[in-house]
């Protein structure tokens, strides 16, 4: 007896370094595996069975999923079925930095240094703690604003400003934190060894649908090039600047040798017509989606934003082949990452000023999980000398990307709708669609 009290005393001193270390999380699998099976849910699920069902791609069998944020790409796993809330825990349940390494088959270490830009709405001033939660939980590097790798600006390259204290700016920065958590995790999930610059844009860009917003977004974009970054990424999406982009504004966001990934939306195929800005400008890296469950092959994820901008010709770089869909207009996607929430990712987010109620793990999908991770690709890769939009996608062999040829997009937009345009828009199939472009990553050569 006293021999089984003893075993229960070091199994339960184990747990207690576990939880008390994050590195200890992330170095030990036998005190991962521990400290998950001590870690529930808000709602009482075990978070090791929710892992389990991430993993299946069955997580959304018994819970429901709603947007974070009104013009963001991201859409938050919540408690159940109709319910709008977030599934929150003590422990990270979704995909982490080496789930995703493994499915996109990256090399075993990071060695570049390359800035990743992220410009978002509103101040989120917990992000810097939140990082260094997210990053020591999975045993990445640090980076902070001490050492100069994290690095937080205002989109017009001065200090961001005082976050919102009360009402609707305070109700909305909190929703859009979890958006901007989701991106620095995201790169850091792809790129551990790279700086990140945060750049925040009025948090009003949250929900406005306006040329203000684009001309807000255009300008961090020069401000984060000006800053040094390899890479830029965008997981908001307008309509109301998509046909009337005006020179200034798509000057700013066509700089050679620098990445510029955008969210294609989670709404499905957007039309033959009109894309949502900036994923429809030919200079951008337009970021579709997939399932991407760990026990069977990447399927196109049924949201991801495809279709048609008839107010531009071919991205740059883009073939005859994916153009002739949309009458050789630009068409999107170019490429894609996990969206899904059912196989979401993990996210760590605190800020709650009109909530109350932090977040802590949540696990979150849409295109605005797959543009900055991909953004992070392309800083870790280190290929930028002759990036334009896409074009270096297009050139990349077969084998540095996994085709994605089976899901579906339409909703009450059917393809067959619109004239001249291709079933590619709204259905995966070998070689370019709409839904994912010419796939997903596999290694680092195609960026």
């Amino acid at each position: 007896m006293a021999g089984g009290l003893t075993v229960v005393a070091a199994v339960c001193a184990l747990v207690v370094g576990v939880l008390a270390s994050p590195h200890a999380v992330a170095d030990s699998p036998t005190g991962r595996e521990v400290a998950r099976s001590a870690a529930v849910a808000d709602n009482g699920e075990p978070v090791v069975r929710l892992r389990q069902e991430v993993r299946s791609g069955s997580l959304l069998a018994g819970h429901g999923v709603r947007a974070v944020c009104p013009r963001c790409a991201a859409q938050v796993v919540t408690e159940k079925t109709g319910s709008t809330t977030p599934l929150r825990a003590s422990a990270p349940a979704g995909y982490g930095p080496a789930d995703l390494a493994t499915a996109y088959h990256l090399p075993a270490t990071s060695k570049s240094t390359a800035t990743i830009a992220i410009i978002d709405a509103g101040v989120d001033p917990t992000l810097a703690s939140d990082l260094a939660t997210y990053r020591s939980t999975f045993g990445l590097p640090a980076c902070d604003t001490a050492s100069g790798c994290l690095t937080l600006k205002d989109y017009t390259g001065g200090e961001q400003p005082a976050p919102q204290k009360s009402g609707a700016g305070a109700a909305l920065e909190e929703a859009l934190a979890l958006e901007t958590a989701l991106d620095l995790d995201a790169a850091s999930a792809a790129c551990p060894t790279c700086h990140l610059m945060e750049i925040s844009v009025p948090w009003q860009d949250g929900e406005d649908d306006n040329d203000v917003s684009t001309g807000d977004f255009a300008q961090a974009v020069n401000t984060a090039v000006a800053g040094g970054a390899s890479a830029v990424s965008i997981s908001y999406g307008y309509t109301a600047d998509v046909t009337n982009t005006s020179g200034v504004v798509l000057k700013a966001l066509t700089h050679k040798g620098v990445a510029i990934t955008a969210s294609t939306g989670d709404a499905g195929f957007n039309g033959g017509i009109h894309q949502l800005w900036p994923s429809n400008l030919p200079s951008v890296v337009a970021v579709g989606g997939v399932t991407l469950p760990a026990t069977g092959p990447a399927t196109a994820w049924w949201g991801a934003g495809s279709g048609c901008e008839t107010r531009f010709a071919a991205a740059t770089g883009q073939p005859a082949s994916a153009t002739a869909a949309c009458g050789h207009h630009r068409a999107a996607a170019d490429v894609s990452a996990d969206a899904d929430p059912a196989t979401g990712l993990a996210v760590y987010d605190t800020y709650a000023p009109s909530s109350g109620e932090p977040n802590d793990w949540t696990i979150v999908g849409g295109t605005s999980a797959s543009a900055p991770y991909l953004a992070g690709l392309y800083a870790r890769a280190g290929h930028l000398a002759s990036v334009q939009g896409p074009n270096t996608l297009y050139k990349a062999p077969p084998s540095d990307l996994t085709d994605i040829t089976s899901g579906n997009n339409e909703d009450y937009r059917q393809c067959a709708e619109y004239p001249g345009t291709g079933e590619s828009l709204c259905n995966a199939t070998a070689g370019w669609d709409g839904l994912t472009g010419i796939g997903m990553p596999h290694g680092l050569g195609a960026f």
